[in-house]
């Protein structure tokens, strides 16, 4: 299958193109070179056997990690295609699906990560990589509106910024596997309003940052800070996930969750989010990022507002592991 791109040569005559074989000679006297191939090079691919002669490409890959890799890409993948047997038209329409969702990348949105979350494939691969036994918390997603060097906080303090809403007190405490308390662990934490909006899809952005705060354990390893209750929201789908979606017949939402990213020396960063109990989208969360571990009520206080707890366990942390370097996640 071949496609012209723009800007490229596509219909340019004979004359056009540098001559491949043939020396150039006054008329009347061109003269023609014949090259000459080995017996054992293949001279033409079909379907039964494209798959081996990629894969030998890639037998010298310049680590066993790669090579595995590229080698389980390239025959699921071609499985894959054997599978559905795409038209050309529809291949195509693959390829401006997976365009699309790179254009759709900015400093504030990650439409590979949304992809990747609504194809079960991120917490697949949360599962493989936490697979802690034990009191260790469960993780779950980081999701695509994570962002880095968040505002620090002090303890107790409100991290609305004014954000419409019930008000709601979040507490909690780290500890490790243990039960030691953790002193100063880095507790960053973001959620969404009371419409289900996060700050990076305000008009003002990250000019004015509000749900989202980092804060540091006190001496005993817990911490607190005042907020507003989040909605249940859609997953951004005005971009080619969302159309996937549709295709698929599935509804966007997320249930309403509150997301942390919790770390210390000596421990595993762990990241994870405390789904609030009752919302109507837990058991059909369009990431699958729901645990039932991770679920808590809303607490009604005879005073003061709703409260929210959850007490985190860190797993140790593991030797490093070796092979093909992860990349950092983005959101």
């Amino acid at each position: 299958m071949h496609a012209a791109l723009p800007g490229s040569q596509a219909g340019r005559s004979r004359e056009g193109w540098p001559c491949s074989g043939l020396d150039r000679h006054p008329p009347g006297k061109a003269k023609l070179r014949v090259r000459t191939r080995p017996e054992n090079v293949m001279q033409s691919f079909d379907e039964t056997n494209i798959t081996s002669a990629v894969l030998a490409k890639v037998a010298q890959a310049t680590s066993p990690r790669a090579r595995q890799v590229s080698e389980a890409l390239i025959r699921h993948l071609h499985a894959f295609v054997r599978d559905i047997e795409p038209t050309e038209a529809e291949w195509l329409s693959a390829i401006e699906f997976l365009t699309c969702t790179g254009q759709m990348c900015s400093r504030t949105r990650q439409e590979f990560i949304l992809l990747s979350d609504t194809l079960g494939v991120s917490m697949l691969v949360d599962a493989i990589n936490h697979r802690h036994p034990g009191a260790a918390t469960q993780t779950t997603v980081l999701g695509p509106f994570y962002v880095q060097d968040a505002p620090e906080f002090a303890l107790g303090d409100d991290i609305s910024r004014g954000m419409p809403g019930e008000k709601l007190l979040v507490e909690g405490s780290v500890a490790r596997a243990d039960g030691t308390p953790v002193a100063g662990a880095i507790v960053d934490t973001w959620h969404a309003d009371q419409d289900g909006f996060y700050d990076v899809q305000t008009p003002s952005g990250l000019e004015t940052p509000a749900g989202r705060a980092r804060l540091r354990t006190d001496a005993q390893g817990r911490f607190w800070f005042h907020t507003v209750v989040p909605a249940s929201y859609p997953i951004p789908d005005d971009g080619p996930v969302g159309d996937m979606l549709k295709l698929q017949g599935r509804h966007p939402y997320r249930p309403a969750h509150v997301h942390f990213m919790i770390g210390a020396p000596g421990c595993e960063t762990l990241v994870t989010h405390i789904f609030i109990a009752g919302d109507r989208y837990l058991a059909s969360d369009v990431v699958f990022g729901v645990k039932d571990m991770l679920i808590r009520p809303l607490e009604t206080q005879a005073t003061g507002p709703a409260r929210l707890r959850y007490d985190f366990v860190l797993a140790d942390a593991r030797p490093a592991a070796t092979g093909v370097a992860s990349p950092p996640q983005q959101g």
